[in-house]
């Protein structure tokens, strides 16, 4: 597996779009990250539900590093076989970007554009997205758990959105709970933060590292770290 590349610098839940015009049909190409089939899908359903009333949503992904297959899917969503969701496919993996998600929003503007006119106008605005969208490399994270009282919880929350870390799970049953995610370069920050702000009762942050691009959290697994702290 390849340990750099790069991915949509995107934030959780945001997207990058472009639109273009042929021969009257508006081509809309919205671009977004997802590090599963899972992810693309939901990103799908959402673009599909913004533009509701478009004749096509056509989409390609790719969830993994760049140039592999392993999770992969397209779709022409109504276009003539292999018009659409092909050809984007074949941007998305010479793009050179992993875990991204393209779909193209077609508004029927009445002039026919044959076979090798669909390929063209959905391939190139699949490009023409994957070109402008802002990459960065993916992020060294850690993962851990971090279980404490709730009166800390404040604290934890403040110090968490600080070193840029994300939550994947919570708990409140017993105390406050979190499954996190942080990018290594904060870990250490996040680990002095935590112990100055709790008098050292949270403190002892051990890391596991691994790839993935921040905000990805569904493809990983859990690391054993567990931090506790009692308020005094």
């Amino acid at each position: 597996m390849t340990e750099d590349y790069l991915v949509p610098d995107l934030p959780s839940g945001s997207f990058f779009r472009e639109e273009e015009t042929v021969k009257r049909s508006r081509f809309i190409v919205t671009v977004g990250r997802a590090a599963s089939p899972e992810a693309a899908h939901a990103f799908i359903e959402k673009i599909r539900e913004e533009h509701s009333q478009a004749t096509h949503n056509c989409w390609a992904f790719n969830a993994g590093e760049p140039g592999s297959t392993a999770q992969v899917g397209a779709s022409d969503d109504g276009e003539p076989k292999g018009t659409a969701g092909r050809p984007m496919l074949t941007a998305v993996l010479h793009s050179g970007i992993g875990e991204v998600v393209v779909v193209v929003t077609r508004y029927f503007g009445g002039i026919l554009l044959g076979t090798g006119g669909l390929v063209r106008a959905y391939q190139g605005s699949a490009q023409l997205g994957l070109e402008k969208v802002p990459t960065r490399a993916r992020e060294v994270l850690i993962r851990c758990l971090v279980s404490m009282d709730t009166a800390y919880d404040g604290i934890f929350q403040n110090l968490l959105r600080a070193a840029r870390g994300q939550i994947v799970t919570s708990d409140y049953r017993f105390d406050a709970s979190y499954e996190i995610l942080v990018p290594e370069p904060e870990a250490e920050g996040l680990e002095s933060g935590l112990a100055r702000a709790t008098a050292g009762f949270l403190s002892g942050l051990r890391k596991k590292r691994f790839k993935a691009a921040v905000p990805s959290i569904r493809l990983h697994s859990f690391a054993d770290s567990l931090l506790s702290a009692e308020p005094q």
